[in-house]
């Protein structure tokens, strides 16, 4: 099965070490219809006496139809060290005034001088 997808590339202006660059693709749309993002942010659960901050922004999903969003961050460097956030959403809940939002939660990746994750939950912000 075929799904017409449309968007654009851009070429990274900057190369690595071994002298590669990277792309990053921009959807615009997925089988016809408009895509979106949600912003998302929020505060760690208290471990090992911090907790840590994240944001991002979701990857993008179509608009109109039931759907989850990816995510992935990384939190803010505390405590000598930072974790990795990812999931997938829950499905979009409808606001009363238009627009919908996602809850996510999980457990970050495990580090630290003493190896530890933290518990994050929350609410995206309505599509953008």
């Amino acid at each position: 099965m075929e799904i017409p997808v449309t968007g654009y590339i851009v070429e990274s202006s900057s190369s690595n070490r071994d002298g590669e660059h990277s792309h990053v693709l921009y959807l615009t749309s997925w089988d016809g219809k408009p895509v979106h993002r949600h912003h998302f942010s929020g505060v760690t659960s208290f471990n090992a006496g911090h907790e840590h901050r994240y944001a991002g922004r979701t990857e993008p999903a179509p608009t109109g139809v039931p759907h989850t969003h990816h995510y992935f961050t990384v939190t803010s460097f505390n405590d000598g060290h930072k974790h990795e956030i990812r999931g997938v959403t829950g499905p979009a809940i409808p606001l009363p005034e238009g627009g919908h939002y996602h809850k996510f939660y999980g457990v970050t990746t495990v580090n630290g001088s003493h190896p530890h994750s933290h518990k994050y939950s929350g609410k995206t912000a309505p599509s953008d």
